[in-house]
């Protein structure tokens, strides 16, 4: 077992990991599953990555208002964006949700796949986290990196489902996570297509199609996937419908949950947080058996040391592009 996950510390947790991976693939075991029906689903915001001071995307979609801006005069008197240009940050967190769904709106409309494709990935190129001075890009988890690898050596299909943009996670999923776009279950916006001049072409709008939160994650995972992954792992409230409806389905399941208690590594939150809030999907681990992952004790370490070039410079690969 050393040989696996190896920036998993030999836990409580590591065992039940590769101890229920073992049952579900090996041959002749009572609980084996077959190829086709190892499904693995994952949260990606304080799942697969760090998601403070906020989540990426809504931090993505800010640097985007502040670079669209001067197209934009009339943005100085109007919300959200007047309180993101003025650096208002109460002003813009008291928009609540109406507000975050303009901005991350806006950033969308009338984009073609490809454009925002190549928008996103400057973005990734060069942003850095206000608290870590990391690119984001540097904030992936590394255990978790090393799971997926772990579940599809075994078998397994990873797919992520996000309450985020699935348009936004496609950019980098492979790059970061090895998923492919087509494994990425988000919320989505309308699409309208047209064909100017014989140049056809699919855009979004700003009307929400689906929200992939909540209630509406396991509505996501149905229609996308067809049936109930049976290894399922997220890290908020949020992720809590997921869990209950991945996980009581016949045959063995796992749920994880991703419980951040190293303040020194990276951040301790739980209940006392207004990203990634962890409450009642907390206490339901206990009834369901879910596995509760203690980043502090459980990780040997949080993100992937970033690789240095003879010139000293970092290097990391640019994140794989879809043509939308």
């Amino acid at each position: 077992m050393s040989a696996e996950l190896p920036s998993w510390n030999n836990t409580a947790t590591k065992s039940a990991i590769v101890g229920f991976v073992n049952k579900v693939t090996q041959g002749g075991s009572p609980d084996f599953v077959p190829p086709e029906q190892r499904i693995a689903v994952f949260d990606n915001d304080g799942t697969l990555w760090a998601e403070k001071p906020a989540y990426f995307q809504l931090l993505f979609a800010i640097d985007e208002i502040k670079r669209l801006a001067p197209e934009h005069p009339e943005w100085q008197k109007e919300q959200p964006y007047a309180a993101i240009l003025n650096e208002d940050i109460s002003s813009l967190l008291a928009q609540g949700k109406v507000g975050i769904e303009k901005m991350v709106g806006v950033t969308h409309v009338g984009v073609e796949g490809s454009e925002f494709n190549k928008i996103v990935t400057s973005w990734l190129s060069t942003a850095k986290n206000p608290l870590t001075d990391k690119q984001y890009r540097d904030m992936v988890y590394q255990p978790m990196r090393e799971l997926l690898d772990y579940l599809r050596g075994k078998g397994f299909k990873t797919f992520i489902s996000s309450g985020g943009s699935a348009d936004f996670i496609r950019v980098f999923s492979y790059d970061l996570y090895g998923i492919p776009p087509e494994q990425v279950i988000g919320s989505r916006l309308k699409l309208r297509y047209e064909n100017t001049d014989g140049h056809p072409r699919v855009l979004t709008t700003d009307k929400v199609e689906f929200l992939n939160d909540r209630k509406g994650k396991p509505i996501g995972i149905k229609q996308v996937i067809g049936h109930r992954p049976i290894f399922v792992a997220g890290n908020s409230d949020g992720d809590l419908q997921m869990l209950e409806w991945s996980t009581t389905g016949k045959g063995a399941r796992f749920g994880m949950l991703i419980h951040h208690t190293d303040g020194r590594r990276e951040w301790a939150y739980d209940r006392n947080s207004s990203v990634g809030y962890l409450d009642k999907a907390l206490l339901a681990a206990k009834t369901h058996g879910w596995t509760v992952v203690d980043m502090a004790k459980d990780w040997s370490i949080i993100f992937p040391k970033v690789k240095s070039t003879s010139s000293g410079k970092e290097t990391q690969k640019e994140p794989a592009l879809n043509d939308g």
